[in-house]
């Protein structure tokens, strides 16, 4: 049995700039990795079965993205292993900060080595934006400038971080935000270099702080705080996030949340904790 990290991801910022003829969203967003993560153990076994043991309530077996990727990870390369897979959930789901595309990730990340079969990291984040738009920055490794539905990467320095990460009780519909009538879709893209993440914002905001009080509350609160370089959602929501210089800023504004709200507090990472340990 191998155990192996799938790390949660905040959106520094998240521009829409245009959209497809295919109803994709065109997108700038930072993506920084987080101290926080699922783990994904793993069995080989010789019979080409894949089987996870625990699955997320609701999801069925087949739609799981840890199967699917497992599955078209076997289609790729015509490997006849199987593998079950346990998972420990911590990252919240419908939470904007990217748990079951990390899961995805990880899985083809330790398939690929676990069943020696090889895949270069092109072939990895083709596979990856199959699955889904955020499953390839997490395959890329490091911290990343996105552009096009976020699967055109380039890697960034960020500075050491600290992040306060509430979690309203509530999970946000993707496919909801992006279709809505209120969304603006034309903000002006920037360049890289130079730009700076605290000059950004989330066009998603507006929209999901309407649409779900419950995140437009935690989300005031966290502007109140003083000491902040930024205070913003991640992704589309639900979950929001302000960033610290430094762990004791961090943790003294965790120990000030009300009651009736939930958090975490994490390190912001430079990389994916598996890009060493592969590579």
């Amino acid at each position: 049995m191998f155990t192996f990290p799938a790390p949660a991801k905040l959106n520094l910022f998240l521009h829409v700039v245009g959209r497809r003829q295919d109803g994709y969203h065109l997108l700038q967003t930072v993506f920084r990795f987080l101290d926080f993560s699922d783990q994904l153990s793993f069995a080989v076994r010789p019979d080409g079965i894949v089987r996870l043991h625990n699955p997320i309530a609701g999801v069925p077996e087949d739609k799981d993205l840890c199967v699917r990727a497992a599955k078209l990870l076997q289609q790729k390369t015509g490997t006849t292993q199987g593998v079950d897979i346990f998972m420990q959930k911590q990252i919240p789901m419908g939470g904007g900060l990217g748990g079951g595309s990390s899961d995805a990730a990880t899985t083809l990340l330790a398939l690929n080595h676990l069943w020696k079969v090889n895949l270069n990291p092109e072939q990895l984040l083709e596979l990856g934006l199959q699955l889904g738009a955020d499953v390839p920055v997490f395959i890329f490794g490091q911290n990343a400038f996105a552009e096009g539905v976020g699967e055109k990467l380039a890697a960034i320095e960020l500075p050491p971080a600290w992040y306060l990460v509430l979690v309203p009780p509530v999970q946000v519909s993707t496919a909801e935000i992006f279709t809505s009538k209120e969304l603006t879709r034309n903000t002006i893209p920037i360049t890289i270099p130079p730009f700076s993440v605290w000059q950004g914002h989330n066009d998603l905001e507006l929209v999901v702080c309407r649409a779900y009080p419950e995140v437009a509350r935690c989300l005031e609160w966290l502007k109140r705080l003083e000491n902040t370089t930024i205070a913003a959602m991640s992704g589309s929501g639900a979950c929001v996030f302000a960033e610290f210089a430094t762990e004791r800023a961090a943790r003294a504004a965790f120990e000030q949340i009300p009651d009736d709200m939930k958090g975490f507090v994490a390190k912001g990472l430079d990389c994916h904790p598996m890009h060493k340990t592969l590579n």
